[in-house]
Order: structure tokens, then sequence, then C-alpha cells
């Protein structure tokens, strides 16, 4: 049974070969498996965490290339559900040099949002040590209620529960039916996640010690606000911080946050008690994963920028 489990959506990045343009001027793209959950689930293997990956894609080409794909990297994919009534989704990516994105997605309905409860296997979950989710599979039913399902079981297992909030409002029928579902699954996460573009959506117009203190009240251990190139801000209510990000020449920023996730997840899954961590410790952490976040923007696409612990290692 694998150490780190992620469950989301799995699909298929058509990003634009040409950086700074919209995607209606974008003059060809280049195929690239994706999905932030199963861009985590990578990461984690290549740092060395035996990971898993529960989602559905279609019974289809892609479909095959994304399981072949995470199998290539070690990430079990038992629970990874090919479906033959939809196909497996896809997303046209425009990438800005300031980190920013232009996203449609192929969505109607992909088989990522069609993982149903019953398909959700209580054991398996409560097996992992970490237990990662997002908020892109609550966006639609039944992947919302297996993922809800999935959620409780982990927290049953005892796992450390990890949430990156990763808002696509374009794939939300409103943006207050986003906010809702979002909170709704905040309370259950030990670790959570905001990148800077997604704080005020989320949190409205107060600072990040005020609005991470909320977090911690509802139940977060650890709150991380990922600020690009500046680096990222954190606290478990102990020990606060900003981290500086690492200034490189950027390829593609793409993968960066779930690089800098993964990386991040693999360090904290070594420790037992988030909340006994000081400023000390989790200043390494999060150095550790900035160089993550900057060393996967040296290559195009995500999964093959997701670096190892040895490249992280040598990083300067």
């Amino acid at each position: 049974m694998p150490n780190a489990l992620c469950i989301g959506e799995l699909l298929i990045d058509f990003v634009s070969t040409t950086p700074d343009v919209t995607l209606a001027d974008a003059p060809g793209f280049v195929k690239a498996p994706g999905g932030a959950p199963a861009n985590v689930a990578v990461g984690l293997a290549k740092l060395g965490i035996d990971a898993g990956f529960i989602g559905k894609v279609g019974a289809d080409a892609f479909g095959d290339f994304l399981r072949e794909t995470l199998a290539q990297h070690s990430v079990n994919t038992d629970y990874l559900i090919a479906d033959d009534t939809s196909r497996t989704t896809l997303a046209f990516v425009a990438t800005r040099s300031d980190g920013m994105k232009d996203i449609t997605f192929y969505r109607h309905p992909g088989a990522d949002t069609q993982l149903s409860p019953n398909e959700i296997d209580e054991e398996y979950i409560q097996s992992a040590e970490l237990f990662h989710y997002g908020s892109v599979s609550l966006s639609h039913s039944p992947s919302r209620e297996a993922t809800l399902k999935a959620i409780h079981c982990a927290k049953a297992g005892g796992a450390l529960l990890s949430y990156d909030v990763n808002l696509r409002l374009m794939l939300w029928d409103n943006a207050n039916d986003a906010k809702r579902r979002i909170w709704e699954v905040m309370p259950h996460a030990d670790i959570v996640k905001i990148s800077e573009e997604e704080w005020d959506f989320i949190m409205g117009d107060v600072n990040f010690a005020s609005g991470a203190q909320r977090l911690i009240a509802q139940g977060a251990t650890l709150v991380v606000v990922t600020l690009g190139e500046k680096g990222c801000y954190y606290t478990n209510g102990r020990a606060a911080g900003t981290v500086d990000g690492i200034a490189v020449n950027v390829a593609d920023t793409l993968g960066a946050g779930d690089a800098f996730v993964a990386a991040m997840l693999s360090q904290l899954i070594q420790h037992e008690h988030l909340k006994a961590l000081d400023t000390e410790q989790l200043d390494a952490i999060m150095r550790y994963a900035n160089a993550a976040g900057a060393l996967a923007t040296q290559k195009v696409g995500v999964i093959p920028a997701l670096p190892t612990a040895a490249e992280i290692e040598a990083f300067p």
C-alpha cells in the first residue's frame, strides 16, 4: 500500500509552444500529462515517497497515455479507473512569463468528474500516512461525493491531510458555489496551501497572518501561501515567516506550484507533530520546496520538470 495518496483530476494539458500569447493566437501546442493532484503524486514518487493516485480517465488513447505516464514514474495506479462512458479531460494552456495562465478545459463531462463514491476503497485510503486533495474534483458530482468520502476515510485512518485549493473558477457553475464547496472541506485539512492569486477570493481582504489564524482556528495545523517568484509565507500558529524565492531564468511556470507542494509534503511527512515545528525547521522545509518550484520552471511541461531529491539538494 502506498504511503501517500492523491485524489482528483488527471488530464492532458496542451501547452502553448509560445509564451505570452493568448490561446487564440498560440501557433501550436505540446501535449503533456497534467492535473494538479496527479502531478503531486509523481512529484512525491520522484522524491522517494511511495505514492498512489485515485481518479478516473476515459477508456481512450489519452487515458492510456496518462496511466502509462504515472506507472513509468512508479505511481500506483490500482485505483485509476478507465471510464468507457466519458472521455479524458483536456486543457489548453497559454502561459505567461509572469506566471499567470490562460486555460480552457474540455470537460463536458470529463472522465475525472465521474469518479463515484462506490469506487472509493476505504481500506486502501486508510492505509496511507498522507492524503492530498484539491478543489477541482469538488466542482461536479459524483466526483465531489467521492472526494468527500475519501477525505473522511483518510481522516478516520489517521492520515495527514493536505489541501491545495487550486482554484479554477471556469470549472464551476458559479463563484459562490466554488467558495462554499472550497470552504466545506477546509476544516478537514491539516495542511492548507493557497496561492497569492487565490487568497482574496478565498479569504477576502485580510492579511496573511489574520487569515491563516482563521484557518488554524477551523482545524488547520499548517497554512502556506505561495507567492510565486517571491517565495512563500507560512505559519503553524507557533512559528511564522516568509521565505524568499529563488531567481531563475524561467522556461515554463506551469509545474512550479505542484513541485513546491510535492517537495513540501515529502519533508512534512517525516514529522509526526507539525505544530511542534519551529521557525528554523519550517524555514528549511520551505527553502527546499522553493528550490523544487524554481527547478520546475526550467523545463516545459509539468511532470518532466518535477525534480528529484538529488536535483533539489544540488540546486544552489
